[in-house]
């Protein structure tokens, strides 16, 4: 039997889990694993299940029929093999921590994507992806070609069917456009546990400013620079004795752990935007450990 992942959001009202526990039992369907949350704020309900398909060969028939459950209810819902891997592009400039961390993860089959291609304005990496026999593409960025570079990165991510972006310490401000385009779709590692310290040199100005704690933060990207919805954050300790170069040290080994959680939960459908913020379900049975893995 092959497992499948239902998400759905909509406007948070009674009955719900029972049509769909309801529907996807008399379907054949078990039901292994699910999660729901009610945002009493914004009044909308998000909901994942997992479940068992006593015949695989029926699910585009499950699949179709759903739309009868989810008519009246407004969902906006989706099914997922979880088999199947999202194919996912990598962005990297002159910092390759994450990058190398995300290709480690990925080679040992703790993060269990499709890579598709990296994407570098800058050679230091080329050598390391070919070596992964991943394609590398070389995006040049300026002021004065940047139009023509985003529109050479499109063609990268339209040719191999990217559903995902992943910027590993990608140094170039996306496009609203781009942003847009790709809305829900690009995941960013920030090298500062926001909202403190945005801009150049975080670890530097957390060092001056005598902190005790320093972190990173996985979010999405849209045009609003670093401020999109945040997935996963964590922290590192640090004290008087340590140097600024410490903190970069430290910092590093957080924003790859905090990056492959955040795509370990995109990629696992765990994930929701509600408004400015996530709704991150906990993970299912079985992926909690490649999930910890650092």
């Amino acid at each position: 039997m092959k497992n499948f992942v239902l998400t759905v959001a909509c406007k948070a009202t009674r009955g719900i889990v029972a049509a769909i526990s309801g529907y996807l039992a008399a379907k054949g369907c078990n039901i292994n694993d699910s999660s729901q949350f009610d945002d009493m704020e914004s009044g909308k309900f998000f909901m994942r299940v997992s479940f068992v398909s006593e015949d695989q060969r029926k699910m585009e028939e499950i699949a179709e029929g759903f739309a009868e459950i989810a008519k009246p209810f407004g969902m906006k819902y989706r099914f997922n093999d979880s088999d199947e891997r999202m194919r996912v592009l990598l962005m990297v400039s002159r910092f390759g921590h994450c990058l190398n961390d995300l290709l480690y993860r990925w080679k040992i089959g703790a993060l269990p994507i499709e890579i598709v291609g990296v994407v570098s304005n800058h050679f230091e990496y080329q050598k390391v992806v070919v070596n992964h026999d991943i394609p590398f593409h070389h995006i040049k960025v300026t002021k004065e070609n940047k139009p023509q570079a985003e529109a050479r990165l499109m063609d990268v991510v339209e040719q191999s069917g990217t559903e995902l972006i992943v910027l590993a310490r990608y140094m170039q401000v996306l496009s609203d456009a781009v942003c847009k385009k790709m809305s829900g779709k690009i995941i960013n590692i920030h090298h500062s546990f926001l909202p403190s310290f945005k801009g150049a040199n975080p670890y530097k100005q957390a060092f001056e400013r005598g902190v005790k704690l320093i972190g990173a933060t996985a979010h999405y990207v849209t045009e609003d620079l670093d401020e999109g919805p945040i997935i996963e954050q964590d922290v590192a300790r640090v004290t008087h004795a340590q140097s600024a170069e410490d903190y970069v040290s430290i910092g590093r080994d957080v924003e790859s752990q905090v990056l492959a959680r955040a795509i370990h939960a995109h990629i696992h459908h765990r994930t929701f935007i509600n408004g400015n913020r996530t709704v991150i379900f906990p993970p299912s049975p079985g992926s909690y450990a490649s999930e910890r893995m650092g």
